[in-house]
Parts: structure tokens; sequence; C-alpha cells
């Protein structure tokens, strides 16, 4: 359903109340978009709203440029599909359990796993390109975004 509501445990609900609800049950949340994500947001802010939100990644068939960097800066994992997959060609519907697997070592744009767990009990992988596109930005990730990132390297100096 578009708009601001979203499911906790089957329930329909605004999806500020259900990510203050995940975030209390440590349970890490993602986001599945469509094309050109992020694209007339107030970028910055917009990806400091989805990491504040408790969301770990998310997973799109595009990304507006400097939204996709945010992104990676506020520590959010950018994901995009390949081909022709998508949220809706997967029939996601909101009560599946996602994991991802990046591999042994994070390299810009790899290759990884989405493993997607629904209800019934059924198994379903789909390849998707890890949208962290420099080394640098490998960095940032890894240390949770460009603040704490940059805090380190005060206090190692």
């Amino acid at each position: 359903k578009e708009g601001g509501m979203t499911l906790y445990k089957g329930e329909e609900m605004p999806i500020y109340d259900a990510a203050m609800r995940y975030i209390a049950d440590s349970t890490p949340t993602v986001i599945f978009g469509g094309e050109e994500y992020g694209t007339g947001s107030s970028r910055d802010w917009a990806a400091k709203g989805t990491q504040l939100l408790g969301v770990k990644a998310v997973i799109v068939r595009s990304f507006e440029r400097i939204h996709r960097s945010n992104l990676v800066g506020m520590g959010v994992l950018p994901l995009q599909f390949k081909g022709q997959d998508s949220w809706q060609s997967l029939g996601l519907k909101g009560d599946e359990l996602i994991s991802i697997d990046l591999g042994h070592e994070l390299k810009p744009q790899a290759d990884a796993r989405l493993i997607i767990e629904r209800s019934n009990g059924s198994r379903h992988e789909v390849t998707v390109t890890l949208r962290i596109d420099t080394p640098i930005e490998v960095s940032y990730y890894q240390h949770g975004g460009i603040l704490p990132f940059v805090l380190r390297q005060l206090l190692a100096d």
C-alpha cells in the first residue's frame, strides 16, 4: 500500500509507529522501492530519517545519485535489483523475513544475495547489486556512516 502505512506483525499502522516497535524489538528493517528512489526528497534529511527509523538497507530498481550516496553516508546499505527483478515481480507482501548475504569481502558494486523467507516456509534467493560504488564508501559503510568514520579517524590521530 502506498503512503505512510506499513505492517508490524501483520497489523497495519503508520510507518513511524511500526519503526519504533521494530527498534524496540531489535528487529532491523529494510525498504523496498522502485525507480529513481530518493528523487524529489530533501536528500540528506531523507537519508537521516531512514537511518533514524532503524532501516538497515534500501533495495530498489534504481537510485537518485545523491540520495544513494547519502544513504551510504548514514550507514544504510543501498542494494539494486538486477534485470527485471522488483519487489512486485517477487510478489512481496510485507510479511517476509529478509536476509542479506554480502559475501566474505565488501567490494564496490559487488553482487549480494537477497534471501526471502515467506510466512508459508518457502525460501527464495535473488542476486542484487551492492550500490556502494567506491572504496571510500566501503569504509564509510563499515564504520556505520561518515560521522563515525571521521570520529574514529580523529581518535586514531
